[in-house]
């Protein structure tokens, strides 16, 4: 019983709580006119930067065949590459990928003791891409899966590292 507003509203809700233990502020965009689902913003001092925020795309998928060991293979649609793509962004962006079941009802186990969610988030970030691929087509994003994103990982995508590669920043 699920579609895939269903799927992309667990994959949010999936980062929303990664977010909440890490201490962040998570604020959604009312409408997604340019490529951003969550704005995450760090409450204090990350580095040299008070205050700091990142851009955040999510999408929830379920493979529907055999992955490589290392990597995710995602076919990400053209408009949203271009969205991710390039270095003229004032705050750095970052794909966020939801790895799920193919069955919704696999998504989530609650017993008394525990909640498990159902398989876990990678992040890719593209800003050494160049937006270039035509809006209706689609490109094969390639996410390592050694970028498994936790609290730490969250963390980290704050750092210098990432805003240093924009032009504007």
């Amino acid at each position: 019983m699920g579609d895939n507003g269903h799927k992309g509203d667990f994959g949010e809700q999936f980062v929303r709580a990664l977010a909440a233990v890490a201490n962040l502020d998570a604020s959604r965009r009312d409408r997604d006119r340019v490529g951003v689902d969550w704005q995450l913003g760090y409450p204090g001092r990350h580095g040299t930067r008070r205050y700091p925020s990142i851009d955040v795309q999510v999408k929830c998928w379920a493979p529907s065949h055999a992955q490589p060991p290392d990597t995710w293979h995602y076919p990400l649609r053209g408009k949203n590459y271009n969205w991710l793509a390039g270095r003229d962004y004032q705050l750095p962006r970052f794909l966020f990928l939801v790895v799920v079941p193919d069955k919704a009802e696999e998504w989530v186990h609650v017993s008394a003791e525990n909640l498990l969610l159902r398989h876990a988030a990678y992040w890719a970030c593209f800003h050494d891409k160049e937006p270039d691929c035509p809006d209706k087509s689609s490109r094969m994003v390639y996410v390592p899966r050694t970028n498994l994103l936790t609290v730490g990982a969250l963390h980290d995508l704050f750092t210098d590292d990432f805003r240093e590669m924009l032009v504007a920043s």
